[in-house]
């Protein structure tokens, strides 16, 4: 598995991705929260992300295709071919954002959707070491931390910050999944996973295929 994980490679578009960073920071000063930004700020964003992961990645699968996570809006982003296709309410871990093991954190820094888990089970089906207990769950039910409907299995790509011992994300089985507990969502609140609405991980799951990069960032 860890032969076939992109490595950092040297920035290639020094010029072009300083130019980008420079508009995007000016359109981010306008917003503090990314939530609240408006479209054209959001593209300028996704516009640089592109360029960045692009350049400093060159080697990792599906370029044009990334989801970024903003753990201080509480949001991820879905770009696409360079437009963002998609804005979504999540939840980050209650932690905060890390990387140890059993830290309860979500980490941070560049990831792949390595596996996929969840194919055709029904709305809130229930998970448990990524098979269907053939279980579905009330939702806001408060039956606890209930991994339901849909699961993208993160593998980080950032040898000694996401990946290696002690401290790898797919060994630690984070994923982006579904929520019985969709009243948490918008707020830290998991155990360091990405949650989402069901209705919305079911829809992103049949749209990012395997490889798609995920950056997860504070903002």
């Amino acid at each position: 598995m860890a032969n076939n994980r992109a490595t950092t490679m040297r920035v290639k578009k020094p010029i072009a991705l300083c130019l980008l960073l420079l508009a995007a920071q000016g359109a981010a000063a306008q917003q503090d929260d990314l939530a609240a930004a408006t479209p054209a700020t959001k593209q300028v964003l996704a516009d640089f992300l592109i360029e960045w992961m692009q350049a400093r990645y060159p080697a990792a699968p599906s370029e044009g295709c990334v989801l970024y996570v903003s753990a201080k809006s509480q949001r991820m982003y879905y770009v696409r071919d360079r437009e963002l296709e998609g804005e979504y309410i999540i939840s980050t871990a209650s932690n905060g954002l890390g990387e140890l093991a059993c830290s309860n954190r979500t980490p941070q820094g560049l990831h792949r959707v390595v596996r996929k888990f969840g194919a055709g089970i029904p709305p809130f089906g229930i998970f448990k070491a990524r098979q269907f207990t053939g279980e579905i769950a009330r939702p806001n039910s408060g039956t606890g931390d209930l991994i339901t409907s849909r699961i993208l299995w993160l593998d980080g790509l950032e040898r000694g910050v996401n990946q290696g011992e002690g401290r790898d994300s797919m060994q630690r089985g984070i994923y982006i999944h579904g929520t019985a507990d969709e009243a948490s969502l918008g707020k830290p609140s998991s155990h360091g996973c990405i949650r989402m609405y069901n209705a919305d991980i079911i829809r992103l799951y049949e749209q990012v295929p395997l490889g798609t990069l995920v950056v997860i960032l504070d903002n």
